[in-house]
């Protein structure tokens, strides 16, 4: 077995025929082999697409895909999963390979049925707290792109997570792309698909089902009390509970710190999210007037130092939108997406400065909630600049940099509205100046970046979660509580759909290890 590499133009990349021939002539012919990594290298304007090739001995066979381990445990033990996005529905399965029943709680609605609020909210401007953007199945990750790129490699098995999405219908390609990526438009499927199968297998799922007390005895989880959409509450009993609830599910933060669980202030990034035409940042990145129709729509990442703080770009979404993701009655919250095709005219990312300790002490009569407070804060404010009714607060970038009102605005994908705001009065003055320096050095990096024909809106404060609910790194159990198990983004122990799901794979296994040796 050997691997070598191919660098080729990307019309010649997408010629399944013209690989054949090139790994043929490097290796002999008809040899068989199978792509592992593909990525575009555009730092010259010869922009190559490199792919890392294995290439088989002779008379082998090319490794057969393997899918996950199903069962039925419709008579199993229960394990309760809090939370169905990417790491409650990773732990469910791992749950039911190792033999358990998996029980989700999820206060939000299926993919189906959470279309309706999602459309609700960009053309009614109403925000249902319980089915939104960030709460419902397949969690915030479900309408918020599907990015699937990582750098979590030592935390556990990212090509196991990726298979699993190809086995529920994802597209072959990101097992191999440098940058995998799904779609808005494609991942509801995959996640209905993997709903059904967990069904199947006998687990369970309580949609419009939220968690409202959390009881223990001697600090050892007992059960949970859930209450549903009609509002009837009931008590679930389990040895174990997986929390993995998301880093916007802010009442749980209050339950827990509520109960005297533990949980630990953590510090997170804020700022906006800068949206500029496609073919300015096509035009930067790949050296050319025109996009190449064998090249994707371009993306970037930017990251610079200001006064010794991070300010970096988050969530970049090609061909995306700007989606209006608040969980809450009075505040306004920016992301973004992009469908599969990522053909739409706009690109967009979060730019964001990073919040520290020194930052937030005017809430540190909070205690451990000083940076949720601090970020709930700021996106009341951004709701009230806006004008109310989920209007964005926005100005153009180079405005925004001189410190000067924008007289107009250009053309924005945010569909709710946006609203003429100095950003400078609006945001805290370190967030203001860490992004108007960083603009500045992002547009001698990108041209056309540091321009009035682009714009930013406000906030972009969702990059992860305010809290650490504190595990103990053997176990993954909660450092206090018995059979809790905090899990995921609102954990504070990933970010992102991939990072997520590899967490509650791990916490489902290490969960499986504590019930077995009770």
């Amino acid at each position: 077995m050997q691997r070598i590499e191919l660098a080729l133009s990307p019309e010649e990349s997408a010629n399944e025929q013209f690989i054949n021939k090139a790994v043929w002539t490097r290796c002999g012919n008809q040899k068989k082999f199978q792509i592992l990594k593909r990525s575009i290298d555009a730092r010259s304007r010869n922009i190559k697409i490199r792919l890392l090739i294995e290439v088989l001995p002779e008379n082998s066979t090319l490794p057969e895909f393997t899918g996950r381990k199903w069962q039925k445990v419709t008579n199993a033990e229960p394990v309760l999963v809090a939370g169905c996005g990417p790491a409650g529905l990773f732990a469910a399965i791992r749950l039911i390979e190792g033999g358990f029943k998996p029980v989700i709680i999820e206060r939000g609605k299926d993919v189906r049925n959470r279309r309706r609020d999602l459309a609700a909210i960009n053309k009614q401007h109403v925000v249902n707290p319980e089915s939104n953007y960030c709460f419902g199945e397949g969690g915030a990750g479900t309408y918020s792109d599907g990015k699937l790129y990582t750098r979590s490699n030592k935390r556990g098995d990212v090509q196991a997570m990726l298979n699993t999405f190809i086995e529920f219908g994802a597209s072959a390609d990101i097992a191999v792309d440098a940058h995998p990526h799904i779609g808005t438009n494609k991942l509801p499927g995959i996640i209905s698909a993997m709903r059904n199968r967990i069904l199947d297998c006998g687990g369970e799922i309580l949609f419009n089902t939220k968690i409202v007390d959390i009881h223990f005895t001697n600090d050892i989880f007992e059960s949970a009390r859930v209450r549903s959409a009609n509002a009837s509450e009931t008590n679930i009993k389990a040895r174990a509970l997986i929390l993995a609830t998301g880093h916007s599910a802010r009442d749980i933060f209050y339950l827990l710190h509520d109960k005297g669980i533990a949980i630990e202030g953590k510090p997170f990034a804020l700022g906006v999210r800068a949206e500029h035409d496609q073919r300015v940042i096509d035009a930067a990145q790949y050296h050319c007037a025109e996009r190449s129709p064998y090249l994707p729509p371009a993306s970037y990442s930017l990251t610079h130092q200001h006064n010794n703080r991070g300010v970096y770009s988050f969530c970049m979404c090609p061909g995306g939108i700007i989606a209006p993701a608040a969980t809450g009655i009075g505040e306004v919250v920016v992301n973004g997406w992009s469908p599969s095709k990522r053909n739409n005219p706009f690109a967009n990312s979060g730019i964001v400065v990073s919040v520290t300790e020194d930052d937030v002490r005017d809430f540190n009569s909070y205690g451990e909630l000083r940076f949720l407070k601090f970020q709930e804060t700021v996106e009341k404010k951004a709701f009230i600049a806006g004008g109310g009714n989920l209007r964005a607060p926005a100005q153009r970038i180079a405005d925004f940099v001189a410190g000067r009102m924008s007289s107009s605005l250009p053309t924005c994908s945010y569909i709710p509205g946006i609203t003429s705001v100095n950003l400078q009065d609006m945001l805290p003055p370190f967030i203001a100046k860490g992004l108007s320096d960083a603009f500045v050095n992002f547009g001698k990096k990108i041209k056309g970046y540091h321009s009035n024909d682009a714009i930013i809106t406000g906030v972009e404060s969702r990059t992860s979660s305010p809290i650490r609910i504190p595990r103990n790194a053997n176990n993954a159990m909660h450092v206090q509580i018995q059979g809790l198990f905090p899990c995921g983004e609102g954990a504070g122990y990933a970010g992102g759909i991939i990072s997520a799901a590899i967490d509650g794979d791990y916490v489902a296994t290490q969960c499986e290890q504590f019930l077995r040796n009770e």
